[in-house]
């Protein structure tokens, strides 16, 4: 087993989890980012981070960090953490692609003595069942003999500038208990929060699936009274702000699940669940609830259209905002475009606009092509879908100025009173 001061750190995947982790230790000791991009690595060279996570000046206080796409960059490093995306397909089915293939290319370059650390979403298992596997397959090393593995869950919330990588409590854990020791100890370097040391990787690769779980299926009761509420004639967020007066209610509100964890991680909860047998009902019925709100949200625009005499069929509608939550650029697994499918349905033109996102980004991962900017006097309903500061600042009377004479303003976010807008969530 290395030693801490023999570490040779490489981090595997440079995404809104990886970079902000690379930098942090790259301000304290050599580490090689790596990342499958050529371009993603030719724009961090060049000092700027597309995700917006990390700020130019950051980047440059990282002076011992160095980027690569080069396999061969990281034969010289012992200790590789895992920061690569782990999505669902569309059957909802967890997709470890990504996590395998990085496997494969850690593999090829591991050696006598390594360690190599998870921090991916996964089920518990995933790192000794599936991922071990590959490192020993391709490696030709034995595991917890040759080889040792850690798991220490991210934890990154894309566009808080307040919860960042090393203000937040880190969990860690090894595949042995002198592991255990040395991966908690290298978090420590940078994690100013603390951390805290898991028995095991599975109990820490179930701790950081649950948290999520946890929050999609408080969203998801919460998403059930708004619909209650709506047809009880009753306002959602007034009922929340009275229940809210109690110092133990938790302060969750309706809205679309999307991102990479809320609307993800139950789902490989619930795969592992299943491959054991169990059927799980309340996880589940969370996330088809969840699943549900883009629809129902069209469905209750459609209805508001048609009691204000508006033509349905061929009318125009302006959604604001496309990232799965405010202020970032982040599109991983928005909902928004359940709603621009939905209303495709209806034959209804749909206009998207985020200042935010990147169009080939956009028209890459989804189709969509957002507009530029809004034109005023066109649109028979607005969609107010994403609490951006920009929007927030245009206040209801400028947003209503891109609707028609006659036009419905349905706010999803709560950024206007009940008063200034037509429907709410």
């Amino acid at each position: 087993m290395q030693k801490m001061e023999d570490i040779k750190l490489a981090i595997i995947g440079l995404g809104y989890v990886g970079l902000p982790l690379a930098v942090e230790f790259g301000k304290h000791r050599t580490v090689v980012g790596f990342d499958i991009s050529q371009p993603r690595i030719q724009a961090l060279k060049e000092g700027h981070d597309a995700t917006l996570e990390v700020s130019d000046e950051e980047l440059k206080q990282a002076s011992l960090l160095s980027f690569s796409c080069e396999l061969s960059e990281l034969e010289n490093c012992n200790t590789f953490v895992v920061t690569v995306p782990t999505p669902i397909d569309e059957y909802n089915q967890p997709d470890l692609t990504p996590l395998i293939k990085a496997s494969e290319s850690i593999g090829k370059v591991l050696k006598k003595g390594d360690l190599v650390i998870y921090e991916s979403t996964v089920y518990p298992g995933a790192t000794e069942e599936d991922c071990v596997p590959v490192l020993e397959r391709v490696s030709g090393l034995k595991f917890n003999v040759d080889f040792y593995a850690g798991y220490s869950p991210e934890r990154i919330n894309p566009g808080d500038k307040e919860h960042r990588v090393t203000t937040i409590k880190k969990v860690t854990s090894g595949s042995t208990p002198e592991t255990a020791d040395l991966v908690d100890a290298l978090y420590n370097q940078i994690i100013t929060a603390g951390t805290h040391k898991a028995s095991s990787i599975k109990v820490a690769e179930a701790a950081k699936v649950i948290e999520n779980t946890q929050r999609d299926l408080n969203i998801a009761l919460i998403n059930e009274l708004a619909i209650i509420f709506n047809k009880m004639g009753i306002d959602t967020e007034a009922v929340l702000q009275a229940a809210g007066t109690k110092w133990n209610f938790l302060p969750f509100r309706p809205g679309l699940v999307g991102g990479h964890c809320i609307g993800v991680d139950p789902y490989y909860l619930t795969h592992k669940a299943q491959s054991i047998g169990y059927h799980p009902e309340i996880i589940l019925a969370g996330r088809r609830l969840n699943d549900g709100m883009g629809a129902y949200v069209v469905s209750q625009l459609v209805k508001a259209m048609l009691k204000q005499r508006i033509h349905v069929d061929g009318a125009r509608v302006l959604i604001m905002g496309l990232t799965f939550k405010e202020n970032c650029p982040d599109l991983r697994n928005t909902r928004i475009v359940d709603i621009v499918r939905e209303l495709a349905e209806y034959n209804i033109a749909v206009d998207v606009y985020d200042p935010w996102v990147s169009v080939a980004e956009a028209e890459h991962e989804y189709g969509i092509t957002p507009i530029k900017a809004p034109a005023q006097g066109v649109y028979d309903g607005v969609v107010l879908a994403v609490a951006h500061n920009e929007f927030r600042e245009l206040g209801a009377g400028n947003i209503r100025k891109f609707g028609k004479a006659e036009h419905i303003l349905y706010d999803l976010k709560y950024l206007l009173s009940r008063e200034e807008s037509d429907i709410r969530l």
